[in-house]
């Protein structure tokens, strides 16, 4: 017999602003699979908050006192590798974009989201998909650089693998979409990432969205 029930996904939320935090509280306990675990109002508690709780998502605002998201979000990557980290904040500056993802982070959002946005976005990053404000997601394609054939040097597996990707499907979904082990898509991603010249997962599926490999949704 199936379980009717959804997967309860567990949150940590880190901001030093009450209001958004209260905001943040009642947009989570809305919501039948969500629960929150603990609220931080900087970014040493938030880590210490994850250490202990262990949630299946983190929340974190950049701007907080004593340790900013980015650090938080470093040493939580650090300790953590596969735990999903949505920075959700004010400022959509290049450098901090930038920062962030650098720093680990799955998904930038902006504060100007819907709640609806936000859960869905919260629902998309557990499943493994890399999660970024349209403003965001426009100004990074912007930047990237425009060869001719971005895709030349990828060989027929790896253009598959990608556009999986870029689906935001995990390594295992893609392995059992492709019937490949989940180390052989992992290979092929390292491989993939190398020769695209780009650092991660959600830069590919940029780069594949840009040049219409597959549609943007």
């Amino acid at each position: 017999m199936t379980d009717s029930h959804p997967k309860i996904i567990n949150l940590v939320i880190a901001d030093d602003h009450e209001i958004v935090l209260r905001g943040l509280r009642l947009t989570i306990e809305g919501e039948d699979d969500m629960r929150l675990l603990g609220e931080a109002r900087t970014g040493r508690e938030a880590l210490a908050l994850v250490e202990s709780a262990r949630p299946d998502v983190v929340l974190l605002d950049l701007q907080m006192p004593e340790m900013d998201g980015i650090e938080a979000a470093a040493a939580i990557r650090q300790a953590y590798p596969n735990l999903p980290i949505l920075i959700l904040t004010s400022y959509g500056a290049d450098a901090q974009i930038y920062q962030a993802l650098q720093a680990g982070a799955s998904g930038y959002l902006l504060k100007d989201i819907s709640g609806d946005e936000l859960v869905d976005a919260i629902r998309r990053a557990v499943r493994g998909e890399p999660q970024l404000h349209p403003a965001v997601a426009r100004r990074l394609m912007a930047a990237m650089p425009a060869p001719a054939d971005p895709f030349g040097e990828l060989t027929p597996r790896e253009l598959d693998v990608l556009k999986l990707l870029a689906h935001g499907m995990s390594n295992k979904e893609i392995a059992l979409a492709l019937s490949l082990t989940e180390v052989t898509v992992k290979g092929y991603v390292s491989t993939l990432l190398s020769k695209l010249g780009v650092s991660d997962r959600t830069q590919a599926a940029l780069l594949a969205v840009r040049y219409g490999l597959v549609e943007n949704k």
